[in-house]
This record gives structure tokens, sequence and C-alpha cells, in this order.
């Protein structure tokens, strides 16, 4: 009789051990899964603020060389490209929630559920892995 309590507290202790290791093994990749796409997501948006900037600033010269040539004085010119960046950031300002906040946070809220679905899966595919184990 003693045998088999020993037997079974010995058992559990190994599938509570076992248990343990799997899911901090499964947190670690987890953690790996998220830093790697927040460090790609990061980068990735990083590349397209400074493409987006670049093309801003060249686009601004260009208009400001342009209306230089029409008005032949080249400080109304650009004091107009400067008026017209001005006029941009004030509506990017003014809109920044429906074009910059919302978007971006509908963008991560998918990202999140996405992954939540895709942890439910793994979890089921450790638990049907562990019960399988278990029953060799």
């Amino acid at each position: 009789m003693e045998d088999n309590f020993s037997n079974y507290f010995s058992e559990t202790g190994k599938v509570a051990r076992e248990y343990v290791e799997t899911r901090l093994d499964l947190l670690k990749l987890q953690a790996a899964g998220k830093l790697s796409k927040a460090l790609g997501l990061f980068f990735s948006l990083t590349m397209a603020f400074l493409l987006f900037f670049f093309v801003v600033v060249f686009l601004g010269m260009v208009l400001a060389f342009w209306i230089g040539e029409m008005t032949g004085s080249f400080t109304i010119g650009f004091a107009c490209a400067a008026g017209a960046f001005i006029l941009l950031f004030v509506i990017i300002l003014i809109f920044r929630k429906k074009l910059i906040q919302r978007p971006l946070a509908n963008m991560l809220v998918a990202e999140l559920v996405d992954e939540f679905h895709d942890n439910d899966d793994d979890e089921d595919d450790i638990y049907e892995a562990s019960t399988k184990r278990r029953n060799k």
C-alpha cells in the first residue's frame, strides 16, 4: 500500500516538474516571439518614417523653389512652403486620433487577437502532446 502511495507521489512529482518545465519553455518562446515581432514592427515603422520624412523634405524644397521661381523671390517661395508645412502640421494635429491613433490601436488589437488565437492553438498542442506522453 505504501509502495502505491510513494509511486503515485513520485509520478505526480515527475508530471508536475515536466509541466512546469514545459510551461517555462512556452513562456520563453512566447516572449521571444513577442520581442521579435515588436522589434520587426519598430524597425519597419522607423524605416517608413525616415522614408516619409525625406520625401516630405524634398517635396517641400521642390515646392519652395517652384513658388520662388514663379514669384521671382526664393524668400517668398520658402515662406509659402513653410506655411504649407505649418498648415499640414495643424491638420495632422487636429485629426491625429482619426488619422494616426485609432488605426495604430486597431492594428495593435488585431495583432494581439491573432496572437491570442495562436497561443490557444499552441496550448492545445502542448496538452495533446503531454497526454500522449502520459498514455505511453
